[in-house]
């Protein structure tokens, strides 16, 4: 099996690379693919240094499957070169996301509604993943009518620059800002560009991704991104109303048997999901599960998950995990 991934340089990228080592994907070529400035440069793969390629002549070696996370520019001239070659695309950017004829998967959830014709898969927005692996068992169990969302971002969501930026002020330098504004010491109510109706596109995301995955179009979702002072791992406070009410051990119980789940929650011991804890890890992280008195039948719940693994590289390697088993 050929494997090629797309923007292999990148932060994502390289976390694909690291997520393809951990989980001994089966492949015998690896592809590392990237833009002409750092295509003939070297990655180490599996103890081989391999070198990296563009993009038209990755096209050329026919991998099986291709794996990006380059931008959706980049997908949305490339995917489809890909795809007509005959390989299968797992794409991590927001380009066929919404595409009425692609699917939008998260494999714990809806992996099985995958076929042998599709071939461009979207792999959902970061917080949209970690959000609907918590949500769907419920969804499932007692229909849920609302979400409030409110999410701590942390810099690695917007890449390298806002890493670099981060860190410089950390370190009392001066840097090039990829924010409007300073990030160390501030949070910024602000992720990626404001659209309609005074809500940024990342809030749109969660919005319109989660009930294209929970296949609910009638729940009532409002959302606020917020960028941290966190290095790595995204934090997610959610409020759900339901249309059937629940007991709170009935809920603890169904979550902690979720696959890809793990509740953390013993108020007394200050035990609860934190990003610090939840870096490097491929679980999506549960805690302060109660119910809300202020309004029947509703919960609250703190989710947390590292965003470049589950968030994006552990969640597409786990698509292409799928299509590998199913159809090679």
């Amino acid at each position: 099996m050929k494997v090629a991934v797309v923007g292999a340089t990148g932060l994502v990228g390289r976390e694909m690379l690291k997520v393809l080592e951990e989980r001994k994907f089966k492949l015998d070529t690896l592809i590392p693919v990237a833009s002409l400035k750092s295509a003939g440069s070297r990655i180490l793969f599996r103890n081989q240094e391999i070198e990296v390629v563009e993009l038209e002549a990755s096209v050329k070696m026919k991998p099986d499957l291709a794996i990006f996370s380059a931008g959706s520019t980049v997908s949305l001239e490339w995917a489809p070169r890909f795809a007509e070659s005959g390989t299968f695309v797992v794409d991590n950017s927001s380009a066929w996301r919404m595409d009425p004829g692609k699917k939008l998967i998260v494999p714990e959830i809806n992996a099985g509604i995958l076929t042998a014709e599709d071939n461009i898969i979207a792999n959902p927005n970061c917080s949209t993943i970690q959000l609907v692996l918590a949500l769907a068992p419920l969804h499932k169990k007692y229909k849920i009518k609302r979400l409030v969302i409110s999410t701590y971002q942390s810099v690695s969501g917007s890449g390298i620059r806002a890493l670099r930026q981060l860190e410089a002020e950390r370190n009392g330098s001066d840097q090039d800002r990829f924010y409007p504004h300073p990030i160390d010491k501030n949070c910024i109510p602000q992720c990626d560009v404001f659209a309609d109706l005074g809500y940024t596109r990342e809030e749109w995301k969660l919005i319109n991704e989660t009930r294209k995955i929970l296949n609910d179009s009638s729940i009532k979702i409002t959302s606020t991104c917020v960028r941290v002072p966190v290095d790595g791992g995204h934090s997610e406070s959610v409020n759900i109303q339901f249309d059937r009410d629940f007991r709170i051990d009935d809920v603890l119980n169904l979550l902690s048997n979720t696959p890809g789940l793990k509740v953390i929650d013993n108020p007394v011991l200050s035990e609860y999901p934190m990003p610090i804890n939840a870096r490097g890890k491929d679980e999506v992280f549960v805690g302060r599960i109660r119910r809300d008195y202020s309004q029947e039948k509703s919960l609250n719940m703190w989710i947390v998950a590292d965003n470049l693994r589950k968030g994006a590289a552990t969640n597409a390697i786990q698509i292409a995990e799928y299509m590998a088993g199913k159809f090679f």
